[in-house]
């Protein structure tokens, strides 16, 4: 979460804001793409683990109903979220004429489908995310350029489309679902090793190997660039443009190269991490026990924040305000600050964001009652 406000601070702030491709190995340099690069690790997380908690969640319940109607309301509200607050919080639009289809999007709809999963056995569920996984990108070959139904319903499933519409509507499909409905029916079966009954060393052998094989793979594959990534890798004219060719692979939708060099990592982040975690309580755990909080709050802090230094630079702070007309404007492509500053900015942001969160975390904490917060 701290990595996510990171890039997201570096949208609003880096020189060439939202305009500026710090994967494009033409323009790119090494301290912007790895600060990209290391914030490719949020998403995946977050779903893989959302679907970890929807499996912890339905332990304690008896009857499976009750887990799949809180994950399919829960979902609907996650997406009713993107559309209606998380997309204001990017754009302060209030026409809504520049939708984006992002993380939040993808998990709500990811919890709308296990909610039809939770009824099936685990050996099932686990078939299934690997099955979306691993063969997504048999469908890279399918493509739609139009935005009638059936085209709408493919960028939603699979791919990445900058959709305009006309002058005065754009929809960006960022996060089609098919591969982020896999990853977190995967993380519903990871669930299984963090029951109560099960053996802690033994979990955390589990996820080091299989964090180890996952990354692995990715170096076969990526190595010769085989299957599960449509961006291929080549030799550059040094060695650091050349690891950064490796590691530049396809987030929308997420390749299965880029699946296994995130999830791999985080696997093995997390059987280290608990036992760190088993000695000394962190400060930065008080974020993780508030995300949705976090990631509401922090959009509106970092979009105020880029008013304010719009401001400050002699502009209007209205030009922050993204609408479909101003994003097509590119009014704001040669606007923003070095990678120093944004990352001083990514500071103050998180600072900002501590006493907010660990307030909120006492109020749910003093408040288990009362039900609606399960949704915040």
């Amino acid at each position: 979460m701290i990595l996510m406000a990171l890039d997201h601070v570096r949208m609003y702030f880096a020189y060439g804001t939202w305009y500026a491709d710090p994967a494009d190995l033409g323009t790119t340099t090494p301290a912007l793409f790895f600060t990209r690069w290391i914030t490719h690790f949020c998403a995946p997380a977050f779903v893989l683990l959302a679907g970890t908690s929807a499996f912890l969640y339905g332990i304690k319940k008896t009857d499976k109903k009750e887990l799949s109607l809180f994950l399919f309301t829960r979902g609907l509200w996650l997406v009713f979220v993107e559309f209606a607050i998380v997309n204001f919080a990017w754009t302060f639009d209030i026409t809504y004429s520049f939708l984006i289809l992002q993380v939040i999007w993808a998990i709500g709809i990811s919890m709308v489908v296990l909610a039809t999963l939770v009824y099936l056995p685990n050996l099932a569920i686990l078939v299934f995310g690997l099955v979306l996984v691993f063969g997504h990108n048999l469908l890279d070959s399918i493509s739609a350029s139009g935005n009638d139904l059936s085209d709408l319903l493919w960028y939603t499933l699979h791919q990445h489309n900058f959709l305009i519409l006309n002058s005065n509507r754009i929809v960006n499909f960022v996060y089609p679902v098919l591969p982020w409905i896999g990853l977190m029916a995967l993380g519903y079966v990871l669930g299984i090793f963090y029951k109560q009954d099960y053996d802690a060393r033994a979990r955390r052998k589990w996820l080091l190997w299989c964090g180890i094989g996952l990354i692995l793979l990715f170096i076969i594959l990526r190595g010769f660039n085989l299957y599960g990534e449509p961006n291929v890798w080549r030799e550059q004219g040094s060695l650091i443009f050349s690891v950064i060719s490796f590691l530049n692979v396809t987030k929308y939708p997420p390749s299965l190269h880029f699946l296994l060099m995130t999830i791999g990592p985080t696997l093995i982040f997390l059987s280290m991490a608990e036992a760190i975690r088993n000695q000394m309580e962190m400060p930065v755990i008080g974020f993780g026990r508030v995300p949705f909080f976090f990631y509401i709050i922090h959009l509106f802090i970092i979009h105020i924040l880029a008013m304010l230094f719009l401001v400050t630079m002699g502009h209007d702070w209205s030009e922050y305000i993204l609408s479909a007309q101003s994003i097509m404007s590119g009014r704001l492509s040669n606007f923003g600050l070095g990678l120093e500053a944004v990352y001083c900015i990514w500071v103050l942001v998180i600072a900002l964001l501590y006493p907010l969160c660990r307030w909120y975390r006492k109020y749910k904490e003093n408040n288990p009652a009362k039900w609606w917060l399960s949704y915040l």
